[in-house]
């Protein structure tokens, strides 16, 4: 079986590092990805896809990217169900195993 996915994109905002109610260091990275071919009325549409890291992952991604930077993420497709309010909501999120500065920035001070 095989659980990979690879996306590369510009990011649509500046990268921050939270930490999670058991401890962990988490950053969400939000991509936009234009697709390859154009819609009906001639225009490219894109995707804007989420992805979550963890630790020196989220860090690293977080102290050398910004928004606009071409990045590269390798990771994984995960479900997960939360409840809310009485309801089971399913979610899809894609886990950051591996973030390829492609453009970026020289480190923040």
């Amino acid at each position: 079986m095989l659980n990979q996915i690879v996306l590369v994109g510009r990011l649509t905002r500046d990268i921050s590092v939270y930490k999670s109610e058991k401890g962990k260091k988490v950053a969400t990275i939000s991509l936009a990805i234009p697709r390859s071919f154009k819609n009906m009325e001639g225009n490219y549409d894109t995707d804007f896809i989420d992805c979550v890291a963890f630790e020196n992952i989220a860090e690293n991604a977080a102290e050398y990217c910004g928004k606009g930077d071409i990045v590269g993420v390798k990771g994984r497709v995960q479900s997960r169900v939360l409840e809310k309010e009485n309801e089971k909501v399913y979610l899809m999120e894609i886990i950051a195993e591996k973030v390829t500065f492609l453009t970026s920035k020289e480190k923040k001070n």
